[in-house]
């Protein structure tokens, strides 16, 4: 049987483009972050953590009820509307260098979250259920690199163009106008996605999808997730995920001169380009069950976490927050501390990939997805909003890295009973679960709004 559905319409092509919208957009958001203090003067760490405070805590709230708005308005359109928030907080940190107009940094950071809310939700539901289930872990990694090659390529800029900047000041305002031209090049490429009901797999099946044109069908289903013992038990590794954020940039922004923070920005997201990969590729190896890979991979996750966290520890002791002698990379101490924040990056690519993964691993409803996906980023951006605030309370460092160290290391005994569950496959189950919601719930007569 032949199956003439254009190679657009392929889910890879599709997890690609949107990849290059995530390159564009947060990708972007996460070299600005990773210079540290938004590539501004390390005196301004106070207000970028004010901000991101006021970020993560509207992403927390808006995140919970972020996949019933994809499921009813669609993912189109939410990631259009999600990706206009990062070109508003590009523009924020570009009119306060010209300005210095703290409020509307902290505004654009909380217009940000609950525009990134919908944005990951819609995001999280295309990535993990549009490819086939042996494809899961390769889509992440696609995903992953994509994305951070944002991070890569907006460090590279930050670095051109602050070559010559061995002060202990911020940014060039090129760099900003640069970051704004990009977001706005993403909120584009959005606009170009296909809906789920054109999107086919190679075999010519299309995207399954139940229909939730009813909100208050789509909040009930909001608070069954909260019901289910495995993400429950998920929550601790969703609050750590993004938790350390705060503090590897702080140690980025206090610890080195503007052009090595560009560096270690571009290196840092290489670094997760290469741990999504190898992940990847483990979780999809057939050789193996599901349950089996999943197991492994987690054993090496903790090894390598508490390896990297071991030297972090270490390494933060040798200085505290107010240190006043920013290293340049032609310092005799940049070398150590330089792959110790490579490898922070490494570990994070590791974490998540696998995160996200075990999530596609658990359903292949799109609906439950992006239900899934919006309760991630929702403790996720909880846990940042907390560690940010803590972060701008000038703790001394030590005690932000063994948070870190400790919340990451408690979310292992909690993974393991979740990934020790999963099945081999979820294809039967989930497709009698499609029919019957497709029974029981009156189908939209216009455009498809489903993810």
């Amino acid at each position: 049987m032949l199956h003439h559905h254009s190679l657009f319409s392929r889910p890879l092509i599709q997890v690609t483009l949107l990849g290059f919208v995530c390159l564009c957009c947060p990708g972007m958001w996460n070299a600005l972050a990773g210079l540290g203090a938004g590539g501004s003067m390390s005196s301004n760490v106070g207000l970028t953590d004010a901000a991101n405070s006021a970020l993560y805590g509207c992403f927390a709230i808006v995140g919970f009820f972020a996949g019933s708005l994809t499921n009813t308005v669609g993912v189109k359109i939410t990631l259009t509307i999600g990706s206009i928030g990062y070109a508003l907080y590009a523009s924020a940190f570009w009119a306060y260098e010209r300005l210095q107009v703290g409020g509307f940094v902290i505004a654009s950071g909380a217009i940000l979250g609950c525009c990134a809310g919908i944005f990951w939700s819609a995001q999280g539901a295309i990535m993990m259920s549009y490819p086939e289930e042996h494809n899961k872990g390769k889509y992440v990694a696609i995903f992953w690199t994509l994305f951070n090659l944002g991070g890569i390529a907006g460090s590279i800029i930050a670095l051109v163009l602050n070559f010559e900047n061995q002060t202990s000041g911020g940014v060039s305002t090129g760099t900003y106008t640069a970051f704004v031209i990009i977001v706005l090049f993403g909120v584009f490429l959005s606009l170009t996605l296909l809906p789920p009901s054109r999107v086919f797999r190679d075999d010519g099946t299309p995207v399954a999808m139940a229909h939730s044109p009813r909100w208050t069908t789509e909040l009930k289903a909001v608070l069954i997730v909260w019901k289910e013992w495995r993400i429950i038990a998920l929550i601790p590794a969703f609050l750590a995920s993004n938790w350390f954020y705060a503090y590897q940039f702080r140690v980025n922004a206090v610890y080195f001169d503007p052009s090595t923070r560009a560096l270690n920005d571009c290196m840092y997201w290489c670094l997760q380009i290469f741990g999504a990969i190898l992940i990847g590729t483990l979780l999809d190896y057939r050789e193996m069950t599901r349950r089996s890979r999943g197991l492994i991979g987690l054993g090496v996750l903790f090894v390598v976490l508490m390896t990297v966290w071991t030297g972090g520890f270490v390494f933060q002791l040798s200085f505290d927050n107010h240190y006043a002698d920013p290293i340049h990379w032609t310092s005799p101490k940049f070398p150590g501390p330089f792959v110790l924040y490579m490898l922070y990056g490494f570990a994070d690519s590791l974490y998540q990939t696998y995160l996200y993964w075990l999530m596609g691993a658990m359903s292949n409803d799109p609906a439950l997805l992006a239900r899934y996906a919006g309760f991630y980023k929702a403790m996720q951006s909880a846990g940042a909003a907390v560690s940010f605030g803590i972060d701008a309370a000038d703790i001394p460092l030590r005690w932000e890295c063994l948070i870190c160290w400790v919340l990451v290391f408690i979310s292992f005994p909690l993974v393991y009973p979740v990934v020790n569950t999963l099945s081999e496959s979820n294809t039967k189950e989930q497709q009698q679960k499609l029919q019957n919601n497709n029974m029981e719930l009156p189908h939209s007569d216009g455009e498809d709004k489903t993810c």
